[in-house]
Formats: structure tokens, C-alpha cells, sequence
């Protein structure tokens, strides 16, 4: 049966036919052969068979037979800025991989931080992300304005996105691993990041640009920063983000400065509610997995980024049996080269079939509603992304899936998850097409891959000559 919402006044619409669909709805529901019929920026009717007949203002029908049509995926943590310096410290773990890469990163500017937002966004949209997050953290002296260069690439290019405001006030001087020339004071972190969410959050329901509060980890801020953040956040009414519990190293090193481990401290700084989300979250014991579900707190999942700094394992198993709320994240593309969201559907499942749930830890049903619900709820928009259902914002992807590389594979689901990365034939945000046929239709990908390139080596050439 059809659900459908009623448009207020007459709105063009798409409708989309003849596709397999996997709503990630609460009750999973899904069609062998189905409609959805978007009405302006918001998803108007889905369901089994042909679209209702009558609609008017039809502006566009799509025939998607050999598709399988989901909701965008949903991206939880990234930062967008190492795009720019890929390929690097490529046998290091965590905390070594910092130290050798963050005198390059402390040298970046606005004009470096627009082209690799660029490409960040643009590798994803291809691979069907239709809400992306960017974690910034590094704002040297006299660079620019950083995060007014990484809202605009993103509105250019058409997709939903979530600024973490990041920042950094502990450096080696205090005992942290950035240099002291690439960190801010308190005042200023808190006050840079007041006037970024005065300025750009939106908190409507089909917001586009939405800003959170993002001290950038335990071993890279001071205590009063995390307190002081997190007070703003309550505030300003916007979430609040950080890394957590990623490496041995960390927990190691917060037993050694704050005499309790990564959740405890995070707890005794007020991090720890519904309003938060974490990325990593490896090393997390039973009773931390216990307080991130009493209190609603989620966490970003990078499984590609964790195996390549050999950080470990995440027990999203045990999370998710928990109720801890779990998006997916790419985490920086100086940790996860390849910067795309759809390939870690697939590397989420294979890597937590390695841990002790073995071949039940997840399956691809579960591995799909991480990447799009699952990560609608950590950025707080459940009630507005991540299923298909009636009155929702139109995000929404369509797979092909009668290629080569998927046809011979009977469940669609199964196809995306299991199989190569699905070449993406059409994605809506908010209603917009924004790649179509493995395209992007507001931005060209020649000349992203020109400049990215270009700033790449201005900003090797300015490290190595400091």
C-alpha cells in the first residue's frame, strides 16, 4: 500500500517507476517493483507498482527498471581538508600519522581548503552521499575564512551538509601533538565557533547548512574547551561532536592526564547526551557501551580509517544491541584514500565479521540502515533524512544494479552491500538532482581534479620550505 502526504499548493514533481525499493523505514519495508513520487523538496507517495495516476505538473518521469532505490547516504564524521594530503604517512598509527602530518596540515589556507572540500564532496556525491558532515579542526593564523570556504563548496554542489566547528588549544608546548602555531586560544576557539554557527546554522526542517560544536579530541584540547564547548552548544541549541575512544594510545594517554578513561571524561565534561555524537569509538568496554546508551549518544563509525591507522575493531555489534545510535563516517582522506561513503557499507560488514560476532555481527540490511538512517539519527535529522516514507526530504539514490558487477547477484540489497560499489544513476537532494549517469551536475569533476592537484603541491612546496 501507498503512503502519501498532501502538498499544501501545487509543486512540480518527479516520479520514479519500476525500481526495487528498500525504504530503511521502521519496519524495513521494501518493493520488488515500486514508485516514489516526489512532490518539490519532499518524497509525496511510495510504494508497490505503478505511481497513482493524475498527477499533475509531472515535470520529469523516470523509468528505473534495473535500480534499486534507497535513501542518500548519510556521511557522520570526515575531514574534508585532507583530501589535499593523501597518500601520506601511509604505515603509521594514529598518533605517529598526526605528528608527521600536522606541520603540513597547520600550512593550509582558504583557497586549499575550497579545493579539497571540493573534492571531498564531490568523490561522495558521486557515491551517492546526499548528506555529508566535514569535522574542521585546523585554523593556523591568517589562513582565511576556512569554514565559509567549506559551506560554499558544499552548497555549490548541491548537497546537504553538517560544519563540525572544530578546534584545538592544546599544543606540544602543553603537551598535544599539534604545533603551537596551529592551535587557537580558548577565547578565540569559542568565540570563532559562536559567530560560525550565528552565522551559518539553519534549523529548519530542510536545512541545508547546519553547524555543530567540535572540539577536535581530549589529547588536542584543554578541559575547559570541552566544558566551555559544550555549554555553548546547549546555548546555541546545536550538537556537538569529537573524537572518542579511537586508539589504546588515547586511553592510555587520558588515564595518565585526567586519571579515568576517554568515557568517564568525556561524561565529567558534560559530552556525554543525546545531543552528541563521537567518532571511532574502538576501545569501548561494556560500561562505556552502557553510558552511550543511557544517554542517547552516538557514534560515527569509520571501519576503512581504522584499519588503516590499525587502530582495531569497533563493537558496533554490541552497540547496536544496546541502543547506541550508529552512523558511518569516511574520517579524513589522509586515513581513508579513496574518500567515498558507499565502500564502507560493505567494509563496515566484512570488518565486524572479524570481531566476535563473527558471521552474525552484521548483515547487509543492517550494514544499509548504518549508512543512511543510522547516520540521519547521530546528526540529529532522523525525522527528516534516512528512510524513504511520506513527508520526508526528498534524499534519495538510485543504484544500478542489472550491470555487469550486480545483475547475476537476486537481492537487490545484497547487490550494494556485497557487491562493487554501485555505479550511481540518479541522486536527488532535496528534491535536486545532483549526480546523474556517475556524474556531477554542478561542478566540474576536470577541473576539481586540476586545482585539488595544484593545491596539493602548493602545500607540500610551502611545508617543505618551512
Amino acid at each position: 500500500m501507498a503512503a502519501s502526504a498532501n502538498p499544501s499548493s501545487p509543486v512540480e514533481r518527479i516520479v520514479i517507476e519500476n525500481a526495487a525499493i528498500a525504504t530503511v523505514d521502521a519496519q524495513d519495508t521494501e518493493y520488488a517493483s515500486g514508485h516514489v513520487v516526489v512532490a518539490g523538496n519532499r518524497i509525496e507517495s511510495i510504494g508497490a507498482g505503478k505511481a497513482p495516476e493524475g498527477l499533475e505538473n509531472v515535470v520529469r518521469r523516470v523509468d528505473a527498471t534495473g535500480h534499486l532505490v534507497t535513501p542518500g547516504l548519510v556521511n557522520t564524521h570526515h575531514h574534508f581538508y585532507q583530501w589535499i594530503t593523501r597518500g601520506l604517512a601511509t604505515d603509521h598509527n594514529l598518533f605517529n600519522w598526526l605528528v608527521a602530518l600536522y606541520p603540513t596540515w597547520a600550512r593550509i589556507d582558504e583557497q586549499m581548503t575550497y579545493a579539497a572540500a571540493q573534492g571531498s564532496l564531490g568523490m561522495m556525491a558521486r557515491g551517492g552521499v546526499t548528506t555529508a558532515m566535514d569535522h574542521h579542526y585546523v585554523f593556523p593564523k591568517g589562513s582565511g575564512d576556512l569554514s565559509g570556504s567549506i559551506i560554499r563548496a558544499a552548497s555549490e554542489m548541491g548537497v546537504r551538509f553538517t560544519l563540525a566547528r572544530g578546534s584545538m588549544d592544546r599544543s606540544e608546548k602543553d603537551g598535544g601533538l599539534p604545533p603551537d602555531f596551529a592551535v587557537e586560544t580558548l577565547e578565540g576557539a569559542l568565540a570563532a565557533t559562536e559567530e560560525t554557527v550565528k552565522k551559518h546554522h539553519d534549523a529548519s526542517f530542510d536545512a541545508m547548512t547546519q553547524v555543530a560544536v567540535a572540539p577536535c579530541s581530549p589529547f588536542s584540547v584543554s578541559t575547559e574547551l570541552m566544558k566551555q564547548g559544550a555549554e555553548l552548544a546547549r546555548r546555541l541549541g546545536v550538537r556537538l561532536h569529537t573524537h572518542g575512544s579511537e586508539t589504546v594510545e588515547e586511553e592510555k594517554f587520558c588515564h595518565e592526564l585526567f586519571g579515568m578513561g576517554p568515557t568517564d571524561y568525556f561524561e565529567s565534561t558534560g559530552w556525554l547526551g543525546d545531543d552528541v555524537w563521537m567518532a571511532h569509538c574502538v576501545h569501548m568496554n561494556d560500561s562505556d557501551i552502557a553510558a552511550f546508551a543511557r544517554t542517547g549518544t552516538g557514534v560515527a563509525h569509520c571501519p576503512s580509517s581504522n584499519a588503516r591507522l590499525a587502530a582495531g575493531i569497533a563493537r558496533v555489534p554490541d552497540m547496536l544491541a544496546a541502543g547506541v545510535p550508529v552512523g558511518l563516517g569516511v574520517d579524513g582522506t589522509a586515513s581513508n584514500e579513496s574518500g567515498e561513503l558507499h565502500t564502507e557499507l560493505r567494509n563496515a560488514l566484512l570488518i565486524n565479521r572479524l570481531g566476535a560476532h563473527r558471521e552474525a555481527a552484521l548483515n547487509a540490511r543492517q550494514a544499509l540502515r548504518l549508512g543512511t538512517y543510522g547516520g540521519a539519527q547521530v546528526l540529529g535529522r532522523a525525522t527528516q533524512i534516512g528512510s524513504l516514507e511520506a513527508g520526508k526530504l526528498a534524499d534519495l539514490v538510485l543504484w544500478k544494479i542489472d550491470g555487469i558487477g550486480h545483475a547475476s547477484i537476486a537481492d537487490p540489497v545484497t547487490a550494494i552491500v556485497f557487491g562493487a560499489a554501485a555505479p550511481v544513476t540518479l541522486s536527488l537532494v532535496n528534491g535536486r538532482p545532483v549526480v546523474e549517469n556517475g556524474r556531477l551536475l554542478h561542478a566540474d569533476e576536470d577541473a576539481i581534479a586540476r586545482s585539488t592537484r595544484e593545491e596539493a603541491q602548493r602545500l607540500a612546496r610551502i611545508a617543505a620550505e618551512s
